[in-house]
Parts: C-alpha cells; sequence; structure tokens
C-alpha cells in the first residue's frame, strides 16, 4: 500500500475568519443595495452626511487627542466638509438611475463596483472617512473602512454614527463596516479577499503600493511636494496671506500644502515681509541647520512632528519665535535631492528659494517635483496667463492651484476641483486616477448600444427603470461579523500556495514599513 503525501496544513493567524466575515456581510449588503432607486439611495445619503456633521467638532478634538496631529478648529471645516460639504456639491446628481442619448441611440445603465476597502490615513482620519462612506453610498456600493491603528477608536465612532444612521433611513445591515482593530493578518484578508471589488487607498506609499499588488482592482494616490511660484506681477499682501493660512492650515497634515516658495528675487523681500506679518517666522541661517537636525535627522523625515505646531517645533530645535508663530519659513539655496528642507513636509515648515526670473522659477518647480511629488500638485500666484500657462504645461502635475491657497486649492474646498480627501496623481505619479476621487470613479455602466443605421429605430426608455425603492423592513444580516461562532466556524485549516504565501509576506512588508515610520519611539 503505497504512502499518502499530505500537503502540509497552516492555520490561519487571528484576524483571517473576521475578514472574511467582513467581506461576507458587505458582500450580503451591496447585493441588495445595488438594487436600491434614486429617491432611497439619496435619502440613506443625506442622513449619513447630516449624521457626522452632527459630531464635527466632537471628532475633530477626538482625532487631535488620539493621533496628536493637526488643529481642532481645522479639522471641524475638513468634518463639515467632507460630510454636508460633499452631500451639498453632488445633490442632484443622479448614479443610480439609466442614462438616455437618444442622438446616439445609447442608454447607460449605473452598476455600483460592489464591495470597497477603504483604506485611510491618520492625518486626515475624520474627514477621510466621512468622504468615501458618502462616495459608496452615492454610488450604491457597501464599503469596509481599514482605519491607520493611529486613529482607529475615532474612525470607528465616526463609522458608526454613520452607519447607524443609513441603516435607520433604509440602507441594507451591513453597508458600513469599521475595522475596529486593525492588524496586519487582517488588513492582508481584506486586501487579498476576491470578493473585494476595488481598494481605495489614502495613506503613505507602502500601503498604496499594497493595494495595487493585493491582486483587486486598487485606487492608489502618491506623494505630494508642492512647488509654489510666487513672480513679480503677484498681488504680495495677498500671496502671503494666502500661502501662510494654507500652510498653517491644520499644521500641514493635507498632502497638498505647500513645500517650498519659489520666489522671484524682485518680489522675495517684500514677500517675506508680508509672511511675517501673517505670522511667519524667518528662520536665520543657523537656524535653518537646527530646524534640519530636528526635522530630518539623520536625513530622514521625523514622523514623530507630523502635524506639530510651529511653535514646539522651533522649541526642539533651540529656537525662541513669537508665541503665535503659525509657520517656520526656511530660506535655503539648492533644490537638490540632498537638501531634505526639498522635500515633502507635513508640518509647518515651508522651504523658500530665490530665483532671478520666473522662467527659472519654472525650471526649480520642476527639480521640486523630481524629488517627489510627480502628478500630484503645484501652485502659482502671478496675474501673467502666459507664464500661468507655461508653468502649468511644465510642471508635471495633474492640478495647478492658481492664486489660492493649495492646500484647499488643490483639494477642492477652495476651487471647482471636485472635493476629495484623495488625490489622484495618474500616470505621473503611478496611480490609476488622474482627478481628484469624485463617485463617478465608484461605479461603471453598462451600455445599451443600438444599431447607427438611421432605420434601425431606438424605441423609448423614458420612465424605465430597473431599480426599486425596498418594501417592508430592512432585513438584518443573519449572523453579525463579530459574533464569535461565526469566527469560530469559520476558522479552518487551509493549505497556502506559494503565490499566496509571497503576497502575504510582501503586503506585510511594506505595511510594516509604513507602521514603523509612523509609530517608531
Amino acid at each position: 500500500m503505497s504512502e499518502m503525501t499530505l500537503e502540509p496544513l497552516m492555520v490561519e493567524p487571528a484576524g483571517v475568519p473576521r475578514g472574511r466575515a467582513m467581506v461576507e456581510r458587505a458582500d450580503w449588503a451591496g447585493r441588495s443595495y445595488a438594487r436600491y432607486d434614486a429617491a432611497t439611495v439619496n435619502r440613506i445619503v443625506e442622513a449619513a452626511a447630516n449624521a457626522l456633521a452632527k459630531h464635527a467638532q466632537e471628532f475633530a478634538a477626538q482625532a487631535v487627542a488620539e493621533t496628536g496631529f493637526g488643529v481642532v478648529e481645522h479639522k471641524v471645516i475638513k468634518n463639515l466638509g467632507c460630510s454636508t460639504g460633499i452631500l451639498e456639491t453632488y445633490r442632484g446628481h443622479n448614479y443610480v438611475s439609466p442614462e438616455i442619448d437618444e442622438a446616439n441611440k445609447i442608454v447607460s445603465i449605473p452598476r455600483p463596483a460592489g464591495v470597497i476597502l477603504a483604506l485611510t490615513p491618520s492625518t486626515n482620519p475624520v474627514a477621510t472617512v466621512a468622504f468615501k462612506i458618502l462616495l459608496a453610498l452615492m454610488t450604491r456600493n457597501a464599503i469596509i473602512i481599514s482605519p491607520h491603528p493611529m486613529a482607529k477608536k475615532v474612525c470607528a465612532d465616526a463609522a458608526r454614527v454613520m452607519a447607524k444612521a443609513a441603516v435607520a433611513a433604509g440602507a441594507p445591515d451591513g453597508v458600513i463596516q469599521i475595522v475596529d482593530d486593525p492588524s496586519i493578518p487582517l488588513i492582508n484578508a481584506l486586501m487579498t479577499d476576491e470578493r473585494v471589488d476595488v481598494i481605495v487607498a489614502t495613506g503613505g506609499t507602502p500601503v498604496v503600493r499594497s493595494a495595487y499588488r493585493s491582486g483587486n482592482p486598487a485606487i492608489g494616490v502618491g506623494p505630494g511636494n508642492v512647488p509654489v511660484l510666487v513672480d513679480d506681477t503677484a498681488d504680495i499682501a495677498k500671496t502671503a496671506e494666502r500661502i501662510i493660512d494654507s500652510k498653517a492650515f491644520d499644521n500641514s497634515i493635507l498632502c497638498t500644502n505647500e513645500s517650498v516658495v519659489i520666489a522671484q528675487d524682485a518680489i522675495a523681500d517684500k514677500l517675506l515681509a508680508a509672511f511675517v506679518r501673517e505670522g511667519a517666522y524667518i528662520l536665520k541661517t543657523e537656524e535653518v541647520e537646527a530646524i534640519r537636525k530636528v526635522v530630518f535627522p539623520g536625513g530622514h523625515f521625523n514622523a514623530k512632528l507630523v502635524g506639530k505646531d510651529a511653535t514646539i517645533i522651533a522649541d526642539l530645535a533651540g529656537i525662541r519665535v513669537p508665541a503665535k508663530t503659525r509657520v517656520l519659513v526656511a530660506p535655503f539655496d539648492l533644490v537638490v535631492p540632498e537638501e531634505p528642507l526639498a522635500h515633502e513636509k507635513l508640518l509647518p515648515v515651508l522651504g523658500f528659494v530665490r530665483v532671478p526670473t520666473a522662467r527659472r522659477g519654472v525650471d526649480v518647480a520642476r527639480a521640486v517635483l523630481r524629488i517627489t511629488g510627480s502628478g500630484h500638485s503645484a501652485a502659482i500666484h502671478s496675474t501673467n496667463p502666459s507664464l500661468i500657462m507655461t508653468f502649468s504645461a511644465a510642471v508635471p502635475v495633474l492640478r495647478v492651484s492658481v492664486n489660492v491657497g493649495n492646500s484647499l486649492g488643490a483639494s477642492g474646498f477652495q476651487t471647482h476641483l471636485p472635493p476629495s480627501m484623495t488625490i489622484g496623481t495618474g500616470f505621473f505619479g503611478r496611480s490609476s486616477v488622474g482627478e481628484n476621487l469624485q463617485p463617478k470613479h465608484l461605479v461603471n455602466y453598462t451600455r445599451l448600444a443600438y444599431n447607427s443605421d438611421v432605420r434601425e429605430v431606438m424605441p423609448s426608455f423614458v420612465g424605465l427603470n430597473p431599480w426599486t425603492s425596498p418594501t417592508g423592513p430592512v432585513p438584518e444580516y443573519p449572523l453579525a461579523s463579530n459574533e464569535q461562532q461565526f469566527i469560530e466556524t469559520h476558522n479552518v485549516r487551509t493549505p497556502l500556495t506559494s503565490d499566496v504565501a509571497e503576497l502575504r509576506d510582501e503586503i506585510r512588508r511594506l505595511i510594516v514599513e509604513e507602521l514603523k515610520e509612523l509609530m517608531k519611539g
């Protein structure tokens, strides 16, 4: 009798059964929600947005307390902008009903993605959670929020408030879920589950990279490093106010915050003086070096200073500044990779470089983006349309803010770009999306295309709609994803193939890389 060779079995890590249960529940909810009509969807979206807005102040304070990042009053603005602000932006938009193009004889039927896994950052926790949930609800998708471990409690509280309101308004149980305790096995299980239809990743490069390598469709974004050109036609007083307000907003933790100001020599001194009037402190040569050592010890960004006040950073560097200082301006000479201040800085330290001509400023802006930030955003303050066009065509980014602070300009809250917490960087930044994330990115369309021959007449589809509002009470999910019975019955021994094991190890390595950066010390 020949011996049987058994393939070695491995016990799945803790968290994997929970991840599978969450996806199962989301899949159930998503399939039900995909049949809802526009009126019901609108009611659900409005309820969820208003519920978050009522807690905007509370969650802003909680986020600062939990993460140590940012400014409470600025987070309130973001929380409102990403709840009722998003609601108003897309009020009247319809991602549910069929669209009829009679001239071209095409009928487009919206089809939601299904299950969305949303990875959210610690820097803009509640705003990003609210933003992604509302986009998912508008497009009839189920969503699982996987928050950054440093902001897991406030994200869970925010998601539950919105979920409760959505279900009360008629959404299926489980259409919004939150990972309470993020872990590498759990995140890995969610990212690689074939029932996840799209991953929307906002966070550090390692997390975004792991999303793209998960095997599931993904939307991710690259880092920012915003160059700002100011020429001799700019209104200096307004420019200074806009730049300093933007750099100081939430202590610079938006990826759209200004990184390096490139000022034409003719107005550089006036601009620096105007910066001071707006609450900036101009660092002297020896102080610039002290800031380099504190913000970039050993040439590496000090993540423990993300979103800290300018006065705290100055104090750590041994520099005395006025108590109301909002931004530290650090002049330096050359934009080269070896200059730490030419890199992205998620804190209120602003690089400053002088150039003899505006044309030279365009070249320097390109140099900033060669270091990092391609595809993201840039800004210019000028009244010269020829220069603005030249600058915008030369810099490898997909949004240029003109005469507005870039923090809220590129993100669409002070411009007419779509307001967004996820900034697509396109081909330049190796992203699958080149726009600010919008509801349209989470829905596809089935298109009925009639014969173009004029003799083939397309009948009228007006008033026809395959979706209906649910009748009766919304059913509860038969078994909640956090019930121990479900977890135990799904904790099976499963053979791990070599390719799955390799993918798991790669995702583990990439996520650990980012967590170490943000949690060291």
